[in-house]
């Protein structure tokens, strides 16, 4: 899935993309399309864990009141319909998948949450902060089982292929956490190769599941549901990047966290990693820095210095190229194929 580390980062391929304002309007159609169902699907939950998927849908506040918070982009149930689109069939054939996706993402931001410590969510409370550890818990755990019966009525080959993204999101979610607890510098610290194969797990497979899915249940031939797993993984990957550079670099309006807040908490993210790994001198100081626990910005200056702003950027932008270069593999729609590479290009270069 990748080139060396050591490898320069060069465009794989080009393609004729929609203009850059067609991407937002591709993601609202598609959330369109998706809600209706989504919302039915959560409606089917016991009463307390609906509130709690709608809070977290931000579809309402504490109590079932209207929400004055908007909810997330939708990314994963656009993949899903785009994926069927892109077999030739109706954009609605995904929707069971684009339900399936979205809820497993749900569930895996409650649980992540809570794993990770963090109070918020899209600006406001975090459902276990506003309903409590073992509720979310729970919620979560409701909105998995969701998932896994939305899709089974499409058949064992839908429900596999979901399954083969979860293990993988859970492995990825494993290193995650394990990477904490090692150092910042010699033999033991965390490999810019091992976080890229966390973040494809983590992050990319559910990317790669909604694609597939959605093409699966458009009745795409198995080499095109691969390729199509293929670019949501590398789509993944670049997508995790571009959030690392987000939370040290991105602003706070458009973030919703404090500038430099990944180095306030001390996150093993891939720029970090990258300055770690290099051979400027920058990197030296930047290891006894973190160790110490010091100056956030005097960090964030020296990653930059060390080049792994600059080398995350690359490598976003590498992967998007490999996933544009796995969707060339097979023919896809017209119209669908220049929206999701639209999507593609839109995703990694949101906000910087």
């Amino acid at each position: 899935m990748r080139a060396p580390d050591s490898a320069v980062r060069t465009p794989a391929c080009a393609h004729e993309v929609l203009p850059p304002d067609s991407a937002p309007e591709v993601l609202r159609r598609c959330r369109a399309l998706v809600r209706p169902a989504l919302r039915e699907a959560v409606g089917r939950m016991h009463p307390w864990m609906s509130e709690m998927a709608a809070y977290s849908f931000g579809w309402c506040e504490v109590g079932g009141g209207p929400a004055v918070a908007p909810g997330g982009k939708g990314v994963r149930q656009a993949l899903a319909v785009l994926g069927a689109e892109a077999a030739g069939a109706s954009g609605r054939s995904g929707v069971p998948a684009a339900v399936a996706v979205e809820l497993v993402h749900a569930f895996s931001l409650l649980h992540d949450d809570i794993m990770d410590g963090d109070t918020t969510r899209r600006r406001r409370p975090a459902v276990w902060k506003a309903y409590g550890t073992g509720p979310a818990v729970l919620a979560g755990d409701a909105l998995f089982a969701l998932a896994v019966g939305t899709l089974a009525a499409a058949g064992p080959d839908a429900v596999r292929l979901l399954s083969v993204a979860l293990a993988d999101l859970v492995r990825g979610q494993a290193d995650d956490l394990l990477f904490a607890a090692r150092p910042w510098s010699g033999p033991d610290r965390v490999r810019p190769a091992e976080y890229r194969a966390m973040a494809e797990h983590k992050t990319g497979s559910l990317l790669g599941a909604a694609l597939a899915l959605g093409a699966l249940l458009g009745g795409a031939p198995p080499a095109m549901v691969a390729a199509l797993d293929r670019a949501g993984r590398h789509l993944g990957v670049a997508f995790q990047v571009v959030d690392d550079v987000l939370g040290i670099w991105g602003d706070p309006v458009v973030t919703g966290k404090p500038v430099l807040a990944d180095l306030r908490e001390r996150k093993k993210t891939f720029p970090v990693l990258l300055a770690l790994d290099s051979p400027d001198p920058a990197a030296r100081h930047l290891a006894a820095l973190l160790e110490s626990a010091g100056d956030p910005a005097e960090a964030a200056a020296l990653i930059a210095a060390a080049g792994g702003r600059a080398a995350a950027l690359a490598e976003a932008r590498w992967q998007i190229d490999a996933g544009q270069a796995a969707l060339a593999d097979v023919s896809l729609d017209a119209r669908a194929g220049a929206e999701l590479r639209s999507l593609l290009d839109f995703l990694v270069r949101r906000d910087l």
